[in-house]
């Protein structure tokens, strides 16, 4: 190795102890995917105030597409989410609704919002100074440091 500088990520200072990955984790994993994707948060606020349809959820959501929408629901449906409801009407009316589960992601999902929204200056801040080249978690390291 040269003399590069390492950085904190590389486990030379403040490192963390890495876990092996556990069933646990995986679990926890797949449902922030879910749950963690832009589309879904949007659905799951849209559906706060009570069912919806597809239509109304669609234009309500800047940017989404029919096929995406349709996927968001399906993943939501799929974990327990959202309650697709089928009407026996000419044309079928659908209704998608939050279940109890879905209803519990609300809250924590708002309050994630306002965090975002109270820090933002702050997080823009950051990624101009990380832009402008002024990187913070770049240590450098004599070879002394390095033998510790």
């Amino acid at each position: 190795m040269g003399d590069r500088p390492l950085s904190v990520q590389e486990g030379t200072r403040g490192s963390v102890r890495h876990r092996p990955v556990t069933g646990d984790c995986l679990a926890v994993s797949q449902v922030l995917a879910r749950i963690g994707d832009k589309w879904s948060v949007q659905v799951v606020m849209r559906l706060t105030d009570g069912p919806k349809r597809f239509n109304e959820i669609k234009r309500s959501i800047e940017g989404v597409s029919q096929r995406m929408l349709t996927l968001t629901l399906r993943g939501l449906e799929r974990d327990g989410m959202v309650t697709r409801t089928v009407f026996p009407t000419i044309p079928p009316r659908v209704d998608y609704a939050l279940t109890a589960l879905g209803r519990s992601l609300a809250g924590p999902v708002d309050q994630l919002g306002q965090w975002a929204i109270a820090h933002r200056a702050e997080i823009e801040a950051a990624r101009v100074r990380f832009d402008d080249g002024g990187r913070s978690d770049v240590v450098a390291l004599t070879s002394q440091d390095r033998a510790i």
